[in-house]
């Protein structure tokens, strides 16, 4: 959930995971909102009963996301995977893209995510 610690807004304008482990394959990026998910989903499975539908939710990583000045943002981004193998490693950062004003900038943060195949 992009948090916003300045003084002045940001425009989200892309996010990714920077080096998905082998055995991954990120097939999609999307970002949607807390409201209409009812919460932030900590794992979703497709088809399971209390997974959001997520094809009838405004997918907001299709424009920009704005966050207000000292602020949390109301929108999550999301990554859809296939694993195609065990992965040997995990998740462990993600790229947002941003603006502030007329500058563009580009910040890799943790975020760890530990992938277990049954």
């Amino acid at each position: 959930m992009p948090h916003n610690v300045s003084d002045q807004s940001i425009e989200i304008t892309g996010a990714s995971v920077v080096d998905p482990p082998k055995g991954l394959r990120i097939i999609s990026y999307a970002a949607y909102d807390l409201n209409d998910t009812e919460g932030l989903p900590l794992l979703v499975l497709g088809g399971e009963s209390d997974t959001p539908n997520f094809s009838r939710l405004k997918n907001y990583a299709e424009s920009l996301v704005k966050v207000p000045p000292k602020k949390e943002s109301d929108i999550f981004f999301q990554a859809k995977i296939r694993i195609e193998s065990p992965p040997r490693k995990n998740i462990e950062r993600c790229r947002f893209q941003y603006r502030q004003g007329d500058h563009e900038f580009t910040q890799t943060l943790d975020c760890r995510m530990e992938l277990k195949v049954g």
